[in-house]
């Protein structure tokens, strides 16, 4: 923290405010006080607004920094493993050994979910969004775990916690398969994290699935990759649902409808239809061209991030899993090839090096999901998967600090004035 203050002037009256000071990134102006003094703040979108202190997630966009508890994202994507990295933004440090085996055999033995969970699927069209079912069936879970939802104790909390980290899958593939026609897969405890989901989704009673290694891996670093990233809408969401004390299901329920929208979960969906809009290899010059032209409203979605301004740090290490996958697959798709040229052409452009548009961590990711046989309309389920972990983290964190308040946000009004009303004759 800082000694230094800010001075507000406004009107007759002069407040000090303190500057604070994190361990990393920007000063920020406490502006609590300012509510006694007859002001508040105007910040639309909250993009000046620090709305909480948290000790999970740190992002420098302008310099491409992203750390989980101090470790930078692309080493943790190569040298660990999804159920560490979950350990970590969940209790604060990485794990030993020992701490890993035990918070890896806990999530295995909740994989599973209760019975009558299978009949809410029933209750569903069986053309609805995945996205739909998700929401439905997380926040259904709360109905089956009564004597873990008081939020003030950190046990149940960290109960609740591991339950979703591990039922998440489970919940996934069931809304693929269910939406499929095919019958639900249970999970298997002898299997990863993300070899036991790509069991679930893709398994048949008629035959053997194989995991390929290539496949198994790169699912686990997309999961690591979307795990956390710091104070978005949907961790947004689900801290201010968490204030009012609601129950942790609810609240990733919350996150999981927020992650839904368009603008904030759909990136990677976004970038597999551009590559149908541009459909074969020798179509590619037109649509950079398109791209290039101010006057155009077309984009080219999965390059530069709003973000990241320099370099986008989850999609090198993506990169290196997409391209695994492909070789390893060798898959005939001309989507897939006109992947790999606008990456070429991305990479070597310089338009694309001066504006800063480099692939980013969707536009990687959405091309191995692809490859692997993840339809489109999934891809925000398993985004939603990823983010778990970050959501409760952050819920977590949130009710062990002391003098939590609901959130109350405020306006500037701009309606009528007081009036007198008239009843109807």
């Amino acid at each position: 923290m800082a000694d230094n203050k800010a001075i507000l002037k406004a009107g007759d009256i002069e407040v000090e405010l303190p500057i604070l000071e994190g361990t990393a990134g920007h000063p920020v102006i406490d502006i609590r006080s300012l509510g006694a003094n007859g002001y508040f703040t105007f910040d639309p979108g909250f993009m000046a607004t620090g709305s909480c202190e948290s000790s999970i997630t740190f992002i420098d966009g302008a310099e491409g920094v992203l750390l989980h508890r101090g470790f930078p994202i692309d080493e943790l994507a190569r040298d660990s493993d999804y159920l560490e990295v979950c350990y970590m933004l969940l209790h604060g440090d990485a794990p030993s050994k020992e701490q890993y085996d035990e918070f890896k055999a806990t999530i295995t033995r909740h994989t599973m979910v209760h019975e009558q969970i299978n009949m809410f699927f029933h209750g569903f069209r069986n053309d609805s969004h995945p996205m739909a079912m998700l929401c439905g069936t997380v926040g259904a879970m709360s109905s089956f775990y009564h004597s873990d939802l008081d939020v003030s104790q950190e046990d149940q909390r960290v109960r609740s916690a591991h339950r979703l980290i591990a039922k998440m899958p489970t919940l996934v593939a069931m809304c693929y398969k269910y939406s499929i026609g095919q019958p639900f897969v249970y999970p298997r405890n002898d299997l990863s994290y993300a070899g036991n989901f790509l069991n679930m989704m893709f398994s048949v009673p008629a035959e053997e699935y194989v995991i390929s290694p290539a496949v198994e891996r790169a699912m686990d670093r997309i999961f690591i990759l979307h795990a956390d990233h710091e104070q978005n809408a949907s961790t947004s969401t689900v801290r201010l649902a968490g204030s009012s004390g609601a129950n942790p299901y609810a609240c990733i329920a919350a996150g999981v409808a927020s992650l839904w929208g368009p603008a904030h979960g759909g990136a990677n969906e976004a970038c597999l239809n551009m590559l149908e809009e541009i459909g074969t290899v020798d179509r590619i010059p037109e649509f950079i061209a398109r791209a290039k032209d101010k006057n155009d409203p077309f984009r080219l979605m999965g390059f530069g991030h709003r973000v990241y301004k320099n370099h986008d740090p989850r999609a090198t290490v993506m990169r290196e899993s997409c391209h695994e996958v492909l070789s390893e697959l060798n898959l005939n798709d001309p989507l897939l090839d006109v992947a790999m040229e606008l990456e070429r052409i991305a990479l070597s452009d310089p338009y694309f090096a001066e504006k800063k548009l480099f692939p980013n961590v969707d536009f990687y990711s959405g091309i191995v999901l692809k490859a692997i046989g993840i339809p489109t309309n999934m891809f925000t389920c398993i985004f939603a998967l990823s983010r778990t972990v970050g959501w409760i983290s952050h819920w977590h964190e949130m009710l062990s600090q002391p003098g939590q308040k609901i959130g109350r946000p405020r306006q500037l009004y701009t309606g009528s004035e007081q009036r007198k009303y008239q009843p109807l004759k």
